[in-house]
């Protein structure tokens, strides 16, 4: 066998994982559920969901992986993973990725419904949401529980960077592990998926940038395997690469 075959090969089988995770993982954790050895940090109540019954992003938040079983899923994801060294950083602009927010990425859930992505992320995860007069889409104010600080932020547009939309894997991470080699149709679908994108505390996001697991974990304990997760949903369906110290970060965090 090539090595190109068997490159395919495995990106297939980390396919395949996530397809079951959309069929088989129902009844591992509840939504929201607190995660054991959490303490006072438990996370923040909500509507959040946990990614293993969330594999496409079209549901609110990030709830946590809880229990035994779910964090087993959740290991043979990462375990998946191709890694690679992270690469120069010639070249990135947030622009090989498509003007921010736009609705016109096609390939990923809710795009082209007339509704920006930054505002249509604002409506999945926020709750009690109200909108600019005379739209149905515009998020002027909500109430969001924020999963990485596992704190409830009242947000109002009048101080929009109190709320942030992280990319769960980083554009310029991306780009330094394959993506700057992809069509740019492939690059505006990263930008924009659902999948890869959760509003959160604008500090905490601030504090991220670009960093890969290894170097930066949401400050609530109780949320990180959930948010490793995550992370390796994103790269099985781009199939990107990660390195591998960050790949073994974030099998610690789900008890690897």
């Amino acid at each position: 066998m090539s090595r190109r075959s068997r490159i395919r090969t495995a990106w297939a089988a980390g396919a395949a994982l996530t397809l079951a995770l959309v069929t088989g993982c129902e009844g591992l954790e509840g939504d929201g559920a607190s995660s054991p050895g959490a303490g006072a940090e438990a996370p923040a109540a909500g509507h959040a969901v946990s990614p293993l019954r969330n594999p496409d992003g079209t549901k609110p938040g990030l709830a946590p992986v809880a229990d035994d079983a779910g964090r087993a899923t959740a290991r043979k994801l990462i375990e998946s993973l191709q890694t690679k060294g992270r690469g120069p950083k010639t070249g990135y602009d947030r622009d090989e990725f498509g003007y921010a927010w736009m609705d016109t990425a096609d390939g990923v859930p809710l795009a082209r419904n007339g509704c920006d992505t930054r505002n249509d992320l604002l409506r999945r995860d926020g709750q009690d949401v109200r909108f600019r007069s005379g739209s149905n889409c515009v998020v002027v104010a909500m109430t969001l529980d924020d999963p990485y600080t596992a704190t409830t932020i009242e947000w109002r547009k009048q101080k929009a960077s109190e709320v942030q939309i992280d990319h769960v894997v980083p554009l310029s991470y991306s780009w330094q592990l394959g993506s700057s080699r992809w069509p740019e149709s492939k690059r505006r679908q990263l930008a924009n998926d659902p999948l890869n994108l959760i509003p959160v505390e604008g500090r905490a996001n601030s504090a991220k940038s670009d960093s890969g697991p290894a170097t930066w974990l949401p400050p609530s304990k109780g949320i990180r395997c959930a948010y490793a997760v995550r992370f390796a949903q994103v790269a099985v369906k781009y199939e990107l690469a990660v390195t591998a110290p960050d790949r073994q970060a974030m099998l610690r965090q789900c008890g690897g």
